[in-house]
């Protein structure tokens, strides 16, 4: 069975015990477990891309075990459903279901009707469940399991659900420590950032450290690249939660 990590292929393998590809196991051996309790065959985990505007928003597979015919499963699924995802995703945490073509079904869950949502079936070649997950700005998205019959009581429902806000939990937690590996922020870049959350302009931060309003922007414009944030409000807010400022 062949597995990807979006983010990770290549030379992941090379990082030892402690690196990317032994995260990625550790995650492929939980949702294993899990697809297994509903008789599903695969599972996907997908993201949004990060980025706090709507209109730019999409969704991107970055794990699964959909073997040989993975990217045509996983652009499928985008195509057809993933409007429908995002949308969902704004406004409710209760998880999808859907039947794909011809005898592949979900179970109705009767016990567990009112708190799922049913999509319209359309030209999947599977049926599948897909729990919404949302964590704040960044690490929002889906666990989806798939196959041809989905079996899935609603105290199963309820404890994959609490599974998947786990798996993406951890996949943010990952991002978070390589972004401290690869990408830490330089003493200057910290210090913009933190006369920026305490209120200060790009001006009054530039007389105070001695340097070029030119120069401090560059320095807040390379700590928000840094930390994956659409402005220097977001960026202020991630350095928070992160501990490089208070």
């Amino acid at each position: 069975m062949a597995y990807l990590v979006a983010e990770e292929r290549g030379d992941g393998n090379r990082l030892g015990r402690n690196g990317p590809a032994a995260r990625a196991a550790t995650l492929v051996t939980r949702l294993q477990s899990m697809q297994r309790q509903i008789n599903a065959k695969n599972f996907a985990v997908l993201r949004t891309n990060g980025r706090g505007v709507a209109a730019t928003r999409k969704l991107a597979c970055v794990l699964h075990n959909w073997g040989s015919s993975c990217e045509e499963n996983a652009r499928d699924l985008i195509d057809l459903y993933g409007e429908e995802l995002l949308q969902h995703l704004d406004h409710s945490l209760l998880p999808l279901l859907w039947n794909g073509q011809g005898e592949h079904q979900t179970a109705e869950a009767p016990d567990f009707a009112p708190f799922t949502r049913r999509l319209k079936a359309r030209t999947l070649p599977y049926s599948g469940i897909a729990f919404p997950v949302r964590l704040g700005a960044q690490g929002n998205g889906y666990v989806v399991f798939a196959g041809s019959y989905i079996d899935a009581s609603g105290e199963q429902i309820v404890e994959l659900h609490g599974r998947s806000a786990h798996i993406m939990t951890d996949l943010l937690a990952a991002d978070e420590k390589r972004l401290f590996k690869t990408e830490a922020l330089s003493d200057r870049e910290i210090a913009c950032l933190q006369m920026a959350g305490d209120g200060h302009i790009s001006e009054e931060i530039a007389e105070k450290m001695g340097l070029s309003v030119h120069t401090v922007n560059a320095y807040l414009g390379a700590a928000t690249t840094k930390l994956d944030s659409v402005n220097r409000i977001q960026a202020i807010a991630k350095a928070i939660r992160l501990g490089y400022i208070s």
